[in-house]
């Protein structure tokens, strides 16, 4: 009896669940796990400023290659989590705002820089937050003079009159990354045609086979990574010479090396070959008038 009775009250929790979840919402749940189980990379985008055209674009040009989904966040938590994602307290834990999630097998840094390609930039809005140094160029605005001159001035852009226009005099930022624009610089920067708010489909964090990555993890600057590259090559050749470390790149160098070493050896000991004989020979003369040239000093011809 109390086993019938323990499997009554399963059935009327199971029917509960049912009830509380709409059947399109079971779906959903049951799909977000299906994908988890079988991609190792889960990577969450966040939709704000994300136009419906930069998702169907991302969606033909990686068919193949990933999913997006896009559901609330209370579904797509339960989701991983009953697909026994690793981390997946700490990853469900950082969902807000609405998101899109994309199940991939492609590295998050490749991915990233491949969402950066597809961005494209929009007119700033009252209370947009800069998403880089925003500058007014310095030139002819073809604005006339008028009260939009102290606009100019409250943003801390120097201008003057130039051909019945306004010019501005030299470049200058009137936003940092980060800051929230307002209502006056964002009718200035309409005014100007500037647009400065680069909107797109960025990765906010990513679970790639267990390891939590969130924004600052993955973004990369490629210019400054190749820096790094070519310094940290630069750097380990040279220790690889000092240290006469043979590698396929360092074989012709220690060749170089040993054989000037040699060379010096072979000159400061007169060790006359066909390959020093110019070398010795002319340490020779170089000894020869050193001595002449004291002999000279005391007095001798």
């Amino acid at each position: 009896m109390p086993h019938a009775k323990q499997q009554k009250q399963e059935l009327v929790l199971e029917q509960k669940k049912r009830t509380h979840y709409p059947q399109k919402k079971m779906e959903m749940l049951e799909h977000i796990e299906s994908l988890a189980k079988k991609y190792d990379t889960v990577i969450v985008s966040q939709l704000h400023k994300v136009r419906a055209s930069q998702l169907m674009l991302l969606r033909k040009n990686f068919r193949g290659e990933l999913v997006m989904v896009v559901a609330k966040n209370k579904i797509a938590a339960l989701g991983l989590r009953k697909a026994g994602m690793k981390n997946a307290e700490d990853f469900v834990s950082h969902l807000t705002g609405q998101n899109a999630l994309i199940f991939t097998t492609m590295n998050p840094f490749k991915l990233y820089l491949s969402l950066e390609k597809t961005k494209v930039n929009l007119p700033a809005r009252a209370g947009d937050i800069a998403t880089s140094d925003i500058i007014v160029p310095s030139g002819s605005t073809g604005i006339p003079p008028g009260p939009v001159l102290s606009e100019f001035k409250e943003a801390g852009v120097q201008t003057r009159i130039e051909a019945g226009s306004i010019f501005v005099s030299r470049d200058s930022i009137v936003a940092h990354s980060g800051d929230i624009i307002s209502p006056k610089l964002a009718g200035l920067l309409s005014r100007l045609n500037i647009k400065p708010i680069k909107a797109g489909l960025s990765i906010f964090m990513a679970s790639a086979d267990g390891l939590l990555l969130l924004q600052k993890d993955i973004v990369i600057d490629l210019s400054q990574y190749r820096s790094d590259v070519s310094w940290a090559a630069r750097e380990a050749l040279g220790v690889a010479i000092e240290t006469s470390y043979v590698t396929p790149e360092t074989l012709p160098l220690l060749i170089a090396k040993a054989f000037k070493g040699a060379e010096r050896v072979a000159g400061e000991s007169g060790y006359l070959t066909k390959e020093t004989s110019d070398v010795v020979l002319g340490l020779a003369e170089q000894q020869a008038r050193a001595l002449l040239n004291a002999v000279k000093s005391k007095g001798y011809t």
